[in-house]
């Protein structure tokens, strides 16, 4: 909780707020902010301390503002990863995508105008808005999570929004977009004016690709339809496939027009040298970096299996499909009740998304099977006091 003097000018509409920010407690076991389990390998560190201590010298300089070399890298690695070439000017860097996001409601959102999202998801989007005095609007999801595509088209066209904001997979969902869904809404929005914006003004669609190294294999990636179309933006983040989530590095696929709005809002040098040399060495071992993501994929695919076959009030656990690191589950009557028998026995999971669901991460074998033990008993136990 907070502690803000009234005597201080905070803006009315910030009165009563609270700081985003997962429950941070020192557990044995933390499964609740969605992080890469495994720690860097050696070669991977050592690499990075090499490349700090070649930039360190250099501190008293500022840094190159364009970041050249680390965009150059982040095309050789959508090249890699999702088979599409796209140029320099073409990609942006920022600190987390959680930067790259709010820079995009500073350059296409504001006051009078409007970003349009399918909920549930991430609970940041509304904040991001909040900051920069841009209306929010969603459009509920179907019951599986899966977007209810007439219902966004109507309210795409009827809002005229100037950015439409969705994520694949959906956190904390783990749902997938299809691309044809995705070149459906691009079209829409190809032919939709901005309400309040100069005639011919079209919103952007973002697709927030966080978690899109854990996908199934053989989904393809929205970074694949950048070329043909101008309004579309593609946010990514080295925090997860990676294990770079100290790191905080983001960044932004789009067509060039899009990254120079970005570039407009964008603070002076807001990338450290430090930090564009410790993401050109993680690049460097790109393959050693992503060897723990079809492992990561197997655990989600193996716990969902298992939670299914557990009993809750004598039926068994819903469980949302899944292509992200984590896993929505329920239904509950007390999920809190749930969250606090797991955190007594020193498991951290996350109360996120709609009523009676709960969210975990995957986690190492350890880890994993800590969680299934004590799920087990928290399960037991809630049963024999019915």
């Amino acid at each position: 909780m907070t502690s803000i003097p009234s005597s201080l000018p905070l803006r009315n509409d910030l009165i009563g707020e609270e700081p985003y920010g997962a429950p941070q407690l020192d557990v044995p076991v933390c499964l609740n902010v969605n992080e890469n389990p495994y720690p860097l390998d050696d070669e991977v560190a050592d690499t990075i301390a090499r490349r700090v201590r070649e930039v360190a010298q250099n501190l008293n300089r500022y840094p190159d503002r364009e970041h050249i070399k680390l965009r150059q890298a982040f095309c050789d690695y959508l090249a890699y990863e999702s088979g599409t070439r796209l140029g320099v000017e073409q990609l942006w860097g920022a600190n987390g995508s959680n930067e790259i996001m709010l820079q995009i409601f500073q350059a296409f959102g504001g006051p009078g105008r409007t970003a349009l999202g399918c909920d549930p998801t991430y609970s940041m989007y509304p904040e991001y808005a909040r900051d920069t005095f841009t209306s929010w609007k969603v459009i509920h999801r179907k019951g599986d999570f899966t977007i209810d595509l007439d219902k966004t088209i109507e309210g795409i066209t009827s809002i005229g929004p100037s950015i439409v904001l969705l994520t694949s997979p959906n956190n904390p969902t783990g749902t997938n977009l299809p691309l044809s869904d995705v070149k459906t809404l691009l079209a829409i929005c190809e032919q939709t004016q901005v309400a309040g914006a100069q005639e011919g003004t079209h919103p952007v669609v973002i697709i927030d690709e966080a978690y899109v190294e854990f996908r199934n294999p053989g989904t393809p990636s929205a970074v694949s339809l950048i070329p043909e179309h101008h309004n579309l933006a593609v946010s990514r983040t080295m925090s997860k496939a990676f294990a770079f989530a100290g790191a905080r590095v983001g960044y932004l696929a789009a067509d060039a027009g899009i990254i120079d709005c970005l570039r407009i809002v964008r603070m002076p040098y807001h990338l450290s040298a430090i930090t564009q040399a410790a993401a050109l060495a993680a690049f460097e071992h790109t393959d050693l970096q992503l060897k723990r993501v079809a492992k990561l994929r197997e655990t989600r695919e193996e716990t969902a299996a298992w939670l299914r076959s557990q009993q809750y009030h004598g039926s068994n656990l819903q469980v949302a499909d899944s292509e992200s690191n984590f896993l929505l589950f329920g239904k509950f009557d007390d999920r809190m009740l749930v969250f606090n028998k797991l955190l007594s026995r020193g498991i951290l999971i996350r109360v996120v998304g709609p009523d009676h669901w709960l969210r975990v991460c995957m986690g190492t074998e350890r880890e994993m099977s800590t969680f299934r033990t004590a799920f087990a008993e928290v399960l037991a136990t809630i049963d024999k006091q019915q």
